[in-house]
């Protein structure tokens, strides 16, 4: 018998994530709004050349300011 998420075409991973999301949406408003905050991630990266490491960037600013630019980009 295979599994649920499984027939349903779905990672594991994804599934443990809809599970979270379904559990934090029905819990009452102040421990709903902890859980959520302890859901939320930040994600670094850093590019290297020459083998050192540049600077750490948060994934989600560099993201914004990306997309901004190719926006700007775009409307000249």
């Amino acid at each position: 018998m295979a599994f649920a998420w499984k027939a349903a075409g779905l990672t594991y991973n994804r599934y443990l994530a809809v599970a979270a999301r379904v559990v934090r949406r029905s819990l009452k408003e102040q421990p709903r709004l902890q859980a959520e905050r302890r859901g939320e991630m930040d994600l670094r990266f850093a590019k290297w050349s020459n083998g050192k490491q540049g600077e750490n960037k948060n994934l989600a600013n560099a993201n914004a300011s990306a997309m901004a630019e190719g926006a700007g980009q775009g409307q000249q």
